[in-house]
C-alpha cells in the first residue's frame, strides 16, 4: 500500500487527568470516516510526542516550550490537597498554603504544578510518580497537593481532598505542531471551541440548499376576473346584480 492509499486518521494525545470523551464523541459524529485514536502520555513527554509526530494534537498541561508548538488554553483546574479521611483538614471546606506549613507535603518527580517553593515540610525522598505519592498519603507518610482531576483519577475510599488557596493552578491547553495545522487539526479545534458543524473554520460547510417556493393551498387561490366582468359574486348568489333587484318567481309550465 502506497502512502497515498493510507486512509486518513487523527491521533489525539492526552495527559493524565484530562477526559476527552465528549470531544471524541463529537468527532465520531461529525467525521465517522476518519478514525480518532487516543494516545495516553505523561505531562512531561507530551511536547516531545507532538514534535516527534506521535500525535496530531494533544491536551497538555501548561507551561510548555512553545517554540514550535501552537497552544490554545482551555481551562484552569482547582488545586487540592489529598488527605486521609480522618485528617483534621477534612472538617473544613478549604485550606490555605499556610495551613500546611507544619505538614509533610510530598512532591513527586512528575509534579504538574509550577512551584517556586512547595508548601509544608519536604519528605526525605521525592516519590517517583503521583500514583506513588497517593499510596504514601494512604500510609500516613504525608499529604499531596495536586490538580483536582488527578485527585479524582487516583481516588481511594480512605482518602479525600480539599481545595487549597495561595498555590499555583494547573492550566490545560490544546496543542499541536505549528507547521502541521492540517484540516483535521482545524476540525478538532472547532469541536473543542464549540463551533457548529457548518462553521467556516471547521469542516467544510454544507452549501445552503435553494429554498422551495411554497405552493399556496387550493383555498387561497383567487382567480383574476376576466376583462369586462364584475369582480363580485355571480348574480345567482344575489350579491352581484343590481341593487334592490328581486328574484322573479319561476313560471309554471302550462
Amino acid at each position: 500500500m502506497t502512502g497515498s492509499e493510507i486512509p486518513p486518521s487523527f491521533r489525539l494525545a492526552y495527559v493524565p487527568g484530562v477526559t476527552p470523551t465528549k470531544w471524541v464523541r463529537i468527532w465520531n459524529e461529525r467525521l465517522p470516516e476518519i478514525p480518532l485514536t487516543l494516545v495516553a502520555v505523561t505531562a512531561a513527554e507530551a511536547s516531545d510526542v507532538l514534535r516527534g509526530g506521535g500525535a496530531d494534537a494533544g491536551f497538555v498541561r501548561l507551561p510548555i516550550d512553545r517554540t514550535d508548538l501552537s497552544a490554545i488554553p482551555l481551562y484552569t483546574e482547582t488545586t487540592v490537597v489529598v488527605i486521609p479521611k480522618d485528617h483534621i483538614a477534612a472538617a473544613v471546606d478549604e485550606v490555605s498554603a499556610e495551613d500546611l506549613a507544619d505538614e509533610i507535603v510530598l512532591h513527586p518527580l512528575d509534579d504538574t504544578l509550577d512551584w517556586e517553593r512547595p508548601p509544608g515540610r519536604p519528605a526525605i525522598e521525592r516519590p517517583a510518580t503521583t500514583a506513588d505519592a497517593i499510596e504514601l498519603v494512604a500510609a500516613g507518610v504525608g499529604l499531596l497537593v495536586v490538580p483536582q482531576s488527578l485527585a479524582r483519577l487516583h481516588h481511594r475510599k480512605d482518602l479525600t481532598y480539599r481545595p487549597v488557596t495561595g498555590v499555583p493552578e494547573s492550566r490545560i491547553a490544546l496543542s499541536w505542531p505549528e507547521d502541521a495545522t492540517t484540516d483535521m487539526v482545524e476540525n478538532f479545534i472547532g469541536i473543542v471551541r464549540g463551533r457548529t458543524v457548518n462553521s467556516s473554520r471547521g469542516r467544510a460547510a454544507t452549501p445552503p440548499q435553494p429554498k422551495q417556493r411554497k405552493r399556496p393551498d387550493a383555498g387561497d387561490v383567487r382567480r383574476k376576473p376576466a376583462a369586462g366582468k364584475s369582480a363580485g359574486k355571480s348574480p345567482r348568489g344575489g350579491s352581484g346584480g343590481p341593487k334592490g333587484g328581486k328574484r322573479g318567481k319561476p313560471r309554471r309550465r302550462p
